[in-house]
Formats: C-alpha cells, sequence, structure tokens
C-alpha cells in the first residue's frame, strides 16, 4: 500500500480549483478525502455546512486560532479560512490522501511545517493552477455568477500577487478547459503515487 499523500491545490479565484479538487475525490473515493475548510465567509447559494465548508462565526475561528487547532490559516479576500490539522491527520492515519484546496499564504505555511515535519515532508505534493490571461479569469469569476462586481475586481486583482508565487509548487497546471486541467491534475496524482511506494 503507498503511503497517503497531503496534495494542496492552489490558484486565484475563477481557476477553477475547486471543481478540479472535486473531480479527483469523484474519481478516487476510496482513496482520497477532501479536507473541509473552516471560514468565516458566507455561505454561497447551494453551499452546505460541514459538506463545502466548516462555516464559523469569526470570534469562534479566533478563539480557534489561539488553541492552536488549525493546520494553517489566513485572511483572503477580507474573510479567515483554515483547514483543522486533526481533519488532516485524521485523512492520512487512516491511510487515505487528504486533498486540501488553499490560498498560496496557506499553502506556504504547510512547506514551511513541512520542512520540520517529517512526516508532512513526506506526504506533500502542491499543484498551482495557473490562469495566465486576466481577462479569461475575469470572465470565469462573473460566469460563476456568486460574486458582485467589485469583489470580482478585487479577486482579479489580487490574482497577480497570487500567480507570481506559482514557482513555489512542485506542479503548476496552465490551465486551458476543465477536461485538460482535470487530465493534468490526475496525471500528476498518479506520478506522485507511484513515487510514493
Amino acid at each position: 500500500m503507498s503511503r497517503p499523500l497531503l496534495i494542496v491545490v492552489s490558484g486565484p479565484a475563477g481557476s477553477g480549483k475547486t471543481t478540479l479538487c472535486s473531480r479527483l475525490t469523484d474519481a478516487y473515493p476510496q482513496a482520497i478525502r477532501r479536507v473541509i475548510t473552516c471560514t468565516t465567509r458566507a455561505p454561497r447559494p447551494g453551499e452546505v455546512d460541514g459538506v463545502d465548508y466548516h462555516f464559523l462565526a469569526r470570534a469562534e475561528f479566533e478563539k480557534q486560532i489561539a488553541a492552536g487547532v488549525f493546520l494553517e490559516h489566513a485572511t483572503v479576500h477580507g474573510n479567515l479560512y483554515g483547514p483543522r490539522a486533526k481533519d488532516v491527520a485524521a485523512h492520512l492515519d487512516a491511510g487515505f490522501d487528504a486533498l486540501l484546496n488553499v490560498d498560496v499564504q496557506g499553502a506556504a505555511t504547510i512547506r514551511a511545517q513541512a520542512a520540520t515535519n517529517p512526516r508532512l515532508a513526506a506526504a506533500l505534493v502542491t499543484a498551482f493552477v495557473r490562469v495566465l490571461d486576466p481577462v479569461e479569469l475575469r470572465r470565469r469569476l462573473t460566469g460563476r455568477g456568486t460574486d458582485p462586481a467589485d469583489e470580482i475586481d478585487r479577486r482579479v486583482k489580487a490574482a497577480e500577487w497570487e500567480l507570481s508565487h506559482a514557482g513555489e509548487y512542485q506542479h503548476v497546471i496552465e490551465s486551458g478547459s476543465r477536461e485538460a486541467d482535470f487530465t493534468a491534475l490526475n496525471s500528476i496524482y498518479q506520478g506522485e503515487k507511484g513515487r510514493h511506494p
């Protein structure tokens, strides 16, 4: 049996990383478990607490930060986000690959922890979904129909900074179609499983 992986996927808002992560877990239901992140942002239409995110009040999130609950946490677009360390460990301990959709700050924190944590270092695989065309990124964000124009502007601007960190990841997916992106992520996963006996 191969060693469990901690797969960290990042990319700017609108890069399709959430859809990619869902497709990967759907493709390997016996092998991969998505780590559900906690957030202080309000649920979008159709999102379910405990399925899409753990939605927390800011005061509760801050209390959990103080208690050292999170593997990493960051403020993104004005909201707090973070996966609980125990949730990641539970998947790995059970022999599952753990899949995390985190921002650039969160991935940097996890990489820093891996530098002093051999178990994390052995499991960690990082991938960045890169959308180079800001017009395409704006089109994707607008097409979601979930964010007002000023929020889309903020996310497109933030993407410039996020894209500058793509080189810090082990793998970069040059975003094209949804199918091409999934094929790329699946190839990364298969390749890493082969390298981690």
